[in-house]
């Protein structure tokens, strides 16, 4: 049975059936290592967002999200309830913050799948790195009142959501064709790239840690079109090579720089540059660069 997302009643379609899949070709170099992710209680995680944060435990196709304003009214009053008292003003203890967040995680979780684990990947330095949800900050400014605590984590929630839809529904207007060659593959994979790095940008601009959400949409979609995550992960890796930093947006020429490295890293071809028959894909990306959210 397919699976359908509904957002204030509207059903989403379920995603298209399986993309090409995408072989690399060999390298030799590893990928650089990812920022270290600390639990809410400041301790290591059990591994890297890479590890955590893979396409199959996020990808709203497999994991079904129905919402409408009953659920919303249903889960912000469950939230409120794991909200103490006295988590506002400069003397509340963080610590009881940390573990409401945790709180607030599992419910999520329990409620919603996987997915919704990582609600409050907030951009910047907030309770994880360099993510793309704004309607969050961090435990320690987000965490007060029983119900302004609610609607920013219930907000946050939605936003997350709607990000990976979003990423969804380009990541099946970026794959090639099933058909397509290694030459019309390059040229799919060093587009999809630079509209992904741009599409991070836009969301949060170049905060702390902005990076680690490139590597890992990047890795997404590759791995949403049939590669290996391992494979995913070395091509990706290869390709950004330590370019990208907090607080520093590259420009354009790095940007397509590492497009090109992707894509002849996957494919073993460099990207074919406005061949005449190729002109309706040109302008089927470029339209899409002007119209992202």
């Amino acid at each position: 049975m397919e699976r359908t997302t509904r957002h204030n009643g509207a059903v989403v379609p379920p995603s298209p059936p399986s993309l090409p899949r995408l072989r690399r070709s060999p390298v030799t170099a590893a990928p650089p290592p990812t920022p270290e992710v600390t639990t809410s209680a400041d301790q290591p995680a059990a591994g890297s967002r890479q590890d955590v944060l893979t396409w199959d435990r996020l990808d709203p196709a497999l994991h079904p999200f129905d919402w409408d304003l009953d659920e919303e009214v249903r889960v912000t009053a469950l939230v409120v309830a794991l909200v103490p008292p006295g988590m506002s003003g400069p003397d509340a203890d963080r610590w009881a913050k940390y573990r409401c967040v945790d709180r607030v995680t599992a419910l999520f979780v329990e409620r919603y799948g996987p997915w919704a684990a990582d609600w409050n990947w907030s951009i910047g330095e907030g309770d994880k790195d360099g993510g793309v949800v704004g309607s969050w900050c961090c435990s320690g400014h987000s965490v007060g009142a029983p119900e302004e605590t609610a609607a920013k984590a219930v907000a946050a929630l939605v936003e997350w959501r709607a990000w990976l839809e979003g990423l969804a529904s380009v990541f099946a207007e970026l794959a090639p064709a099933q058909d397509a060659g290694p030459e019309q593959r390059s040229w799919h994979l060093e587009r999809a790239a630079v509209r992904l790095v741009t599409r991070v940008l836009d969301r949060g601009g170049a905060d702390s840690g902005w990076y680690g959400a490139c590597y890992l949409v990047l890795e997404w979609f590759l791995t949403s079109c049939g590669m290996g995550r391992a494979e995913a992960r070395a091509a990706v890796g290869d390709a950004i090579g330590g370019r990208f930093e907090s607080w520093v947006a590259p420009g354009r020429t790095l940007i397509e720089s590492v497009g090109e490295d992707l894509a002849v890293g996957v494919t073993g071809q460099p990207p074919y540059l406005d061949h005449r028959e190729y002109g309706h894909l040109e302008e089927l990306h470029d339209r899409g660069r002007r119209d992202r959210g």
